[in-house]
């Protein structure tokens, strides 16, 4: 079975095509366009942005368990950071969120990087580790929307 088969037919490849369209492709809007519900997700205040990332986060514990290489995981998690980050601006985070896809990126950084002779890894490592980075990306998102709320307040002629 050559790479490209077993591309095509890993089920864990697949859930993260259809999680990854899901998120960034799945609603056509015209003109050959679509949009998924990442974007959509970060109009919600407060937690959007939260919650598109950890879906996000989804896609990097597979990619980590498919036993992808660390510098290729890295890259992952910074297109997931830098939507995530550049999200929380109002109106042009959503439409950044549109245009960036991360997780459509992300896809094709698995595609590209795995290999079905490369060992997998172990679940409970891979879970902490994720866990940790995931959690992080949160505190970062928290602390930098709470940034721009007070900012905007401050603005604010009270």
């Amino acid at each position: 079975m050559t790479n490209d088969t077993v591309a095509t037919t890993d089920p864990r490849l697949s859930r993260v095509r259809r999680l990854a369209r899901w998120l960034d492709r799945s609603i056509p809007i015209g003109g050959g366009r679509r949009i998924g519900i990442d974007p959509l997700l970060g109009l919600l205040p407060g937690g959007g942005d939260a919650l598109g990332a950890m879906l996000s986060c989804y896609i990097l514990f597979e990619a980590a368990l498919l036993g992808l290489p660390v510098r290729t995981l890295g890259r992952m998690l910074g297109n997931i950071a830098i939507e995530s980050i550049v999200g929380i601006v109002p109106l042009f985070g959503d439409l950044f969120d549109f245009a960036w896809q991360a997780n459509v990126r992300n896809v094709r950084l698995i595609e590209t990087a795995y290999r079905p002779d490369r060992p997998t890894r172990s679940g409970a490592g891979v879970i902490c580790l994720i866990a940790a980075v995931c959690a992080l990306l949160l505190a970062l998102i928290v602390a930098a929307t709470w940034w721009l709320v007070s900012a905007l307040w401050s603005l604010l002629p009270i």
